[in-house]
C-alpha cells in the first residue's frame, strides 16, 4: 500500500510561485514513477507532470511546459512540483500520484489533493 500526502497549496496572485510537496509512505518509493494531476471545477482530472523512478526523465503537459518543474528526492520519499508564473487557469485541486498508467491518464495510487488558487 502506498500513501501519498500533499502539501504546499494555497492562494497566490497571478505571476507568483508555489511549491507543492508529496510525501510517500512506502518502502518501495523508487519502484514507482510519480506524477501530478489537477482537476478544476466542472472539468475532468488532467495530467500535469511526471517523473521516472530515478528522476532522470520528466514530462509535462503542454499547458505547463516552461513554467512547472517536477523533481523527486528518493532519500526522502518525496516528489515536488515547483510552479512559477502561475495563471488563473492553473487554479485547481492538485493530486499527487504514483505508478502512472502508460498513457498517463491515471495512476494506481493517489493523494487526497491540495487546493491551488491563482487570483487575477
Amino acid at each position: 500500500q502506498v500513501q501519498l500526502v500533499e502539501s504546499g497549496g494555497g492562494l497566490v496572485q497571478a505571476g507568483g510561485s508555489l511549491r507543492l510537496s508529496c510525501a510517500a509512505s512506502t518502502r518501495t518509493f523508487t519502484w514507482f514513477d510519480m506524477g501530478w494531476f489537477r482537476q478544476a471545477p466542472g472539468q475532468e482530472r488532467e495530467f500535469v507532470a511526471g517523473i521516472t523512478q530515478s528522476g532522470d526523465n520528466t514530462y509535462y503537459a503542454d499547458s505547463v511546459k516552461g513554467r512547472f518543474t517536477i523533481s523527486r528526492d528518493n532519500a526522502k520519499n518525496t516528489v515536488y512540483l515547483q510552479m512559477n508564473s502561475l495563471k488563473p487557469e492553473d487554479t485547481a485541486v492538485y493530486y499527487c500520484a504514483a505508478d502512472l498508467s502508460v498513457r498517463r491518464t491515471g495512476a494506481n495510487y493517489w493523494g487526497q489533493g491540495t487546493q491551488v488558487t491563482v487570483s487575477s
